[in-house]
């Protein structure tokens, strides 16, 4: 039950439910493998999509692209080097790490700072006295941080899978992996790279980065220390970076040349920067026309969640696109929507097969609408289906 409820927790964060949707285009979307119709002028929007890729950096990566999200997070424990490896070796085009700092400074790969859901920290009747409470953008939420642990001790710990009722085989491997630091991430990617003739590109996210700064773990300057240590700071560098503060993302602009994406929660929501520094502005603010202008004066790219793309309806059903695909493009940002899973509990309505809510549902139908609407990649825990609905879409 636990499992379980982990994952519906982990689909209602990725869903936004919220007001302020913005306005809709005249395509539909039919049923289960149906298809967005009447989508203007889709052989020019294939001119378009193919002139804004040409060139160097993220511009010649395939479009669109594969991002394997927390690595293949659907097959193995989350922000693990078994993770990152297997979604390298499926094809994923891009793989994501999240970065959180250990109490000595080291930047490590988890999804959050808390690790009780991630890792067996519970298990160590040594750190039983660092389980605490605390208010992380707002939210109290029990358990271990990272920031309370040195690096020396979160290497004593072994991850495991964040939702085993979901993921039940993912369980197999509990405890094989540790947490990797960013640099170790760094120098994996360096060599699978030199023995596959090609960089191997990463998606680099800074967690909770006002919460982190105020505690004098300030994410971006290390990062971009790690980042020109490692060749990886310049325009055309085989990375991105991204954060759901956009003043992360300023931050780091200016300190690395590095491509910026500035993530997108729902339309309701406040990103936590704006609430310390009392800015009003919403998502739904930031996808206007004059939000996304503002996002192009510093990054190259936009990460929303799937339904500020396509909406979803009270059933649960993908109803019809927004402009945000193209309202992005005319300010010449990218856009890497997340996140696309393989099972039923995380489809549209109109995509899943079957009551039994952890078996696949049509997942390649869901991938084709969303490719459908333009946009440049999708982050997925399932990199292997993500390379197939990407071939089937490009060879349409």
């Amino acid at each position: 039950m636990q499992g379980t409820r982990e994952a519906q927790e982990a689909y209602d964060d990725e869903q936004g439910r919220g007001a302020g949707r913005r306005a809709l285009l005249g395509a539909a979307v039919l049923g289960a493998g149906g298809a967005v119709l009447g989508l203007p002028g889709a052989a020019r929007a294939d001119e378009r999509t193919a002139a804004r890729h040409s060139g160097g950096g993220y511009r010649s990566l395939p479009v669109p692209t594969i991002i394997g999200h927390r690595g293949a997070s659907g097959y193995r424990p989350e922000h693990t080097l078994g993770s990152y490896q297997l979604a390298l070796d499926l094809g994923a085009h891009v793989i994501e790490q999240d970065l959180v700092p250990t109490k000595d400074g080291h930047l490590v790969c988890r999804h959050e700072n808390e690790i009780g859901g991630t890792t067996d920290v519970s298990a160590h009747a040594e750190f039983a006295d660092r389980k605490v409470t605390k208010v992380v953008d707002g939210v109290s939420i029990t358990g271990w941080f990272t920031e309370d642990f040195t690096l020396a001790e979160l290497k004593t710990l072994r991850a495991k899978e964040r939702i085993p009722g979901t993921r039940q085989r993912n369980t197999l491997y509990d405890g094989r992996w540790e947490i990797p630091t960013f640099e170790e991430v760094l120098r994996w990617a360096d060599k699978e790279g030199r023995k596959r003739g090609k960089q191997v590109w990463l998606h680099i996210e800074t967690k909770h980065p006002t919460y982190f700064r105020k505690l004098g773990l300030g994410l971006e300057e290390p990062l971009a220390k790690l980042l020109r240590k490692y060749g990886r700071h310049k325009k055309n560098s085989p990375v991105f970076l991204q954060s759901f503060e956009p003043s992360s993302i300023q931050r780091l602009d200016r300190l690395v040349d590095s491509p910026g994406v500035v993530l997108l929660s729902g339309a309701a929501t406040r990103p936590y920067d704006f609430v310390e520094a009392g800015d009003p502005r919403t998502v739904a603010d930031l996808i206007k026309p004059e939000g996304l202008a503002w996002i192009a004066s510093f990054a190259q790219g936009i990460g929303p969640t799937l339904d500020l793309i396509i909406p979803r309806d009270a059933s649960g059903n993908l109803t019809t696109p927004t402009t945000l695909v193209a309202d992005a493009h005319a300010e010449d940002l990218i856009l890497h929507p997340y996140t696309m899973r393989n099972e039923n509990s995380f489809l549209p309505a109109n995509f899943r097969k079957g009551t039994d809510a952890n078996a696949y549902g049509d997942a390649f139908g869901a991938f084709k609408v969303y490719f459908e609407t333009g946009i440049d990649g999708i982050f997925t825990d399932n990199a292997d289906t993500g390379l197939l609905a990407h071939a089937d879409f490009v060879n349409r």
